[in-house]
């Protein structure tokens, strides 16, 4: 199988060992990936801010630089997200933009959900001996419904100790721009977070969103936690090479 690699922004710039670790568990698994070098940012930042007509141009680009792909792997749940959910409206006056926005919402996958669901894998024979929770991000869960595909996942990794998290499916008070814009609440949430994961006495919490991993992962750090914090693809990926 064939597939290209949507790395996005926050990946590219700030987390590129989680770039890294996806093709190295997509590799083991017989797929043959390439990156696509014109690939940008999707749009999802002007289009959360309300510049729709920005957004409108960038994703244009973004679309044309898959456009040869058959299909595409990310590993980022909120920005497939906002691919899925509003590049028809956004291109819903375009006939050209809006057939070839679907056509790429219909071959781009989530990494977790792409495992799972195309290559039907829940066994990517990992061993990870230590005690993990999950912080479930708003976008995958509500928009992509990734979590079954990540419990799935985990579930099949030997030695790892699963603690559920109290109030998963809270937002961890990230939300892009809203941590600018309103900051003290965003704390807050942030704060309660990471009590929760605290609460579990997990060694590692495990997440599908980079945005959200860094939010939770910089209160850890301030608060002096030694709770490791790490994308799926991270953990399936360290779990392969013990």
């Amino acid at each position: 199988m064939k597939a290209s690699i949507f790395i996005t922004c926050i990946c590219d710039s700030m987390f590129p060992r989680v770039g890294e670790a996806m093709v190295r568990v997509l590799e083991r698994q017989g797929v043959s990936l390439d990156f696509p070098p014109g690939q940008t940012c999707c749009g999802q930042p002007a289009l959360s801010s309300g510049y729709w007509d920005d957004a409108r141009e960038v994703a244009k680009g973004f679309i044309d630089s898959f456009h040869a792909s058959e299909i595409i792997v990310t590993p980022a749940g909120s920005c497939l997200a906002a691919i899925k959910e509003f590049y028809p409206v956004l291109f819903e006056k375009d006939p050209k933009y809006l057939d070839r926005s679907k056509e790429l919402i219909r071959k781009t996958h989530e990494f977790s959900e792409f495992l799972v669901e195309v290559l039907q894998v829940t066994n990517v024979n990992a061993s990870f001996p230590y005690k993990v929770t999950y912080h479930s991000s708003c976008h995958p869960r509500r928009f992509l419904g990734v979590d079954k595909y990540v419990y799935a996942l985990l579930k099949n990794v030997e030695k790892l100790d699963f603690i559920p998290l109290a109030h998963e499916e809270q937002c961890c008070g990230f939300g892009g721009t809203f941590s600018v814009k309103m900051p003290e609440i965003s704390e807050s949430m942030v704060n309660a977070k990471v009590a929760d994961i605290l609460a579990t006495g997990a060694d590692v919490v495990v997440g599908t969103d980079l945005s959200c991993l860094m939010n939770i992962d910089g209160r850890l750090r301030k608060q002096g936690a030694k709770v490791r914090v790490m994308h799926i693809a991270e953990l399936l990926d360290e779990g392969m090479r013990t």
